[in-house]
């Protein structure tokens, strides 16, 4: 039980504070109760203005009708804590509710892009998952429905998008701007910030998303592939600990020839970052591209 700071008794003692409420059941999903999900998500377009106290993430969504299920002119997207600023369909501003954390649309055909602006505080986001603050630097954690305290989406893992993520930042908080994918573009604007844009041509879950700035230095070493192909691999950590990546470092690239060799598995990206740094809250997580 938490003990108050005031009220106070009259000898002086702190009051204890009332009782945390019970927490609420987690609910129960059934494999058997499963559905497919009415739409498909093709493309997935995040355009991060990061800030430790104020993030704001304008995401933008080609979405098409699921053959493959019950069709459905509701657009349900989960959300967790999040502020809606705008919603637009096709461009046009959209009449959107809340159900619960849930953001709801009607669609009234079989292909649209849906397009919305929210905010977050990740310094606030206490619970670790999402986008949260840590010591100075923005970090996700999106296993297992964490995705959607970032924005509005359908956060479950049949549903597959190929994401390309542009993220602005100010320079001197923020020097390593790193996403899934590859880094297609980056640049310096004129008021002390800059941006990075990363594309990743591979479909994936939502839950593999991930994301990562801050003041960080990488100890690098390319791997080629079996096919010639040579791979930028980088174990990005904080100034004190790039002294102690060595291991790190070669270990992926045994990893990376022992997929080939045993799994004729080559890796389909240009780059292999990892991030180290002690304050993550999971032991490891293997977001595509970007491993935490």
């Amino acid at each position: 039980m938490d003990i108050a700071t005031t009220p106070t008794t009259p000898d002086g003692n702190p009051e204890l504070a009332d009782a945390a409420p019970a927490p609420h059941d987690p609910p129960v999903i059934r494999r058997e109760d499963y559905r497919p999900y009415p739409w498909r998500v093709p493309t997935t377009h995040l355009d991060f203005q990061l800030g430790l106290e104020a993030t704001q993430v304008t995401a933008t969504l080609t979405v098409e009708r699921n053959p493959a299920a019950e069709p459905s002119r509701e657009l349900r997207l989960n959300g967790d804590s999040l502020t809606a600023l705008s919603v637009t369909i096709d461009g046009t501003p959209a009449d959107w509710r809340m159900d619960g954390p849930d953001l709801v649309l009607t669609l009234p055909g079989d292909k649209h892009t849906v397009a919305i602006v929210t905010t977050l505080d990740p310094a606030a986001n206490t619970q670790l998952m999402g986008l949260y603050a840590s010591n100075g630097m923005l970090c996700t954690q999106c296993e297992a429905e964490g995705f959607r305290r970032i924005t509005f989406f359908p956060d479950r893992p049949d549903v597959l998008s190929t994401y390309t993520v542009r993220m602005t930042g100010d320079k001197g908080a923020f020097p390593v701007l790193l996403c899934n994918g590859n880094r297609v573009a980056e640049g310096v604007n004129g008021d002390g910030t800059h941006w990075a844009e990363w594309h990743d041509p591979w479909p994936k879950p939502s839950y593999l998303f991930a994301l990562v700035a801050g003041d960080l230095v990488a100890n690098s070493k390319p791997f080629t592939t079996q096919s010639g192909r040579v791979v930028e691999c980088n174990i990005w950590v904080r100034a004190d600990d790039l002294a102690r990546t060595d291991h790190a470092l070669e270990s992926l690239h045994r990893a990376m020839k022992w997929d080939e060799d045993v799994f004729g598995r080559e890796y389909d990206l240009d780059l292999y970052n990892i991030v180290a740094v002690s304050d993550f809250n999971m032991g490891a997580m293997e977001n595509k591209g970007l491993n935490v």
